[in-house]
């Protein structure tokens, strides 16, 4: 997975030159957070055995400046992750 501290992780390298800028909206504080968002859910995707190859997590800002965090994925891998969805929201409504 792409993630925080990865050479790869495309979110890390914030291009102020690739954005519109409006003043007095604070991109930065969003982007941190959307980054440690995409680095908790990486964690997470890791800890239930998703592929870390088949996942790429990319943090960004949205036009107002909150945090996005985009997750691209194949077919395949994306039926894995709601499989394992579906399993845990099972066991959740099970255990509540």
């Amino acid at each position: 997975m792409d993630r925080p501290g990865d050479a790869e992780f495309e979110g890390a390298q914030f291009d102020p030159d690739a954005v519109l800028w409006v003043r007095g909206v604070d991109y930065m504080a969003g982007w941190r957070d959307a980054t440690r968002a995409a680095a908790e859910l990486s964690d997470a995707l890791t800890a239930a055995d998703v592929d870390e190859t088949a996942v790429k997590l990319r943090a960004g800002t949205a036009t107002d400046g909150s945090g996005v965090v985009r997750l691209e994925m194949s077919p395949a891998t994306a039926r894995e992750v709601a499989r394992l969805a579906r399993v845990a929201a099972g066991r959740w409504r099970e255990a509540g």
